[in-house]
């Protein structure tokens, strides 16, 4: 970025370039035969207008936090859903944003799937899981939940983009981006979009075994490179853990061939050792002999928030679109450490609660 002394110079950039947002980007001298050569000359110069536009819609937003993991299926989007939840479950005005393009779950896992996004005066609705719990997501736009999104970058960015400046949220006290897997054109257009805004930050989230690690990592360098502070790292899937009478049992043959015999095996607790249906079963799925998310914070100085085991009746609550904090569908194994890890990222002092609006408490 040192070319020419201008900090807008793309590395792939000839010497003495002039900067992207020169005058004559794309028409000097020290332009020609540049890859960037034709994107440089047409592309509009100066400030983006769109950021003043973003900023004025961002103004009503207290918290902006980004939700981030650096591989897929770790869990990341029922994260995000459920932070959601439990965050307006306390009385916060929520908004809970979707920039997965390629991949929008957001709408199933907060129970709104189907639903068609409104425009008014004051630009797009967000569809309302609950009148403090607004969701949006590209998955409302979609003419069928199996249509595939294939768009390049520029196109998603656009998106986004239109996102911030066009939905009106009105006041909120938080607002949960949900970003795609990894480290791309998504990541580095949503930071840039509200960084004038003020974003208080990233949570990241892995599960333990050093597969997933190794991306995580990279998350955290992205968070460092572009000023992105890191709220905290979650461990999901960290261990199964679910009520012992809630499993089924199994008798396998030599051929393969499995027998039911839970009706046997809970009939036989119950007389013999009843207070055995009592506990919770705990075993570890993935390998986390290096010391998982918690040794890596330690190693990269960045916030552990705790771990969340897998649990099939949060798998459960994602599937059919609820919180999984609710009352008639206890999640018994994993809600009280999900409780303490928003408890804990709550009481962060990157993420005070004094400045939540009165009249929203």
């Amino acid at each position: 970025m040192e070319n020419g002394g201008h900090s807008d110079v793309p590395d792939n950039a000839n010497e003495h370039c002039p900067g992207t947002q020169s005058e004559s980007a794309g028409k000097s001298d020290a332009c020609q035969g540049c890859p960037n050569q034709e994107a440089c000359a047409t592309a509009p110069k100066g400030p983006d207008p769109d950021l003043v536009i973003i900023a004025e819609r961002m103004a009503n937003v207290k918290h902006k936090i980004l939700v981030l993991s650096g591989k897929g299926g770790v869990g990341k989007s029922t994260f995000s859903a459920q932070l959601s939840f439990a965050l307006a479950a306390m009385g916060d005005q929520v908004g809970l944003l979707d920039i997965d393009i390629c991949g929008p779950s957001i709408p199933k896992m907060s129970g709104v799937e189907g639903q068609d996004i409104h425009q008014s005066n004051l630009g797009w609705s967000p569809v309302y899981v609950e009148p403090n719990l607004g969701v949006m997501s590209i998955g409302f736009m979609l003419p069928n939940p199996d249509e595939a999104v294939i768009w390049r970058g520029p196109r998603k960015n656009g998106l986004i983009k239109q996102f911030l400046k066009d939905v009106y949220w009105d006041k909120l006290d938080y607002l949960v981006v949900d970003a795609p897997p990894g480290t791309s054109d998504e990541h580095i257009s949503i930071v840039q979009f509200l960084q004038a805004t003020g974003i208080d930050g990233a949570i990241i989230v892995t599960t333990p075994q050093q597969v997933s690690l190794i991306d995580v990592r990279k998350e955290v360098s992205f968070c460092k490179k572009v000023g992105l502070p890191i709220l905290g790292v979650v461990e999901n899937m960290s261990g199964l853990r679910q009520p012992v009478s809630h499993f089924k049992f199994v008798r396998v043959t030599d051929k393969g061939e499995e027998k039911d015999m839970t009706e046997w095996a809970t009939e036989y607790m119950r007389e013999k050792a009843p207070e055995l249906l009592d506990l919770i079963a705990c075993t570890e799925v993935f390998d986390s002999s290096r010391g998982g998310a918690a040794m890596m914070c330690k190693e990269m100085e960045v916030p552990f928030l705790g771990k969340v085991p897998l649990d099939p009746q949060l798998c459960k609550a994602a599937e059919e679109g609820r919180s999984f904090f609710d009352d008639n569908h206890k999640c018994s194994a994993s809600a009280p450490a999900l409780k303490g890890i928003i408890e804990r990222l709550l009481a962060s002092p990157m993420l005070s609660r004094t400045e939540v609006n009165d009249d929203v408490m």
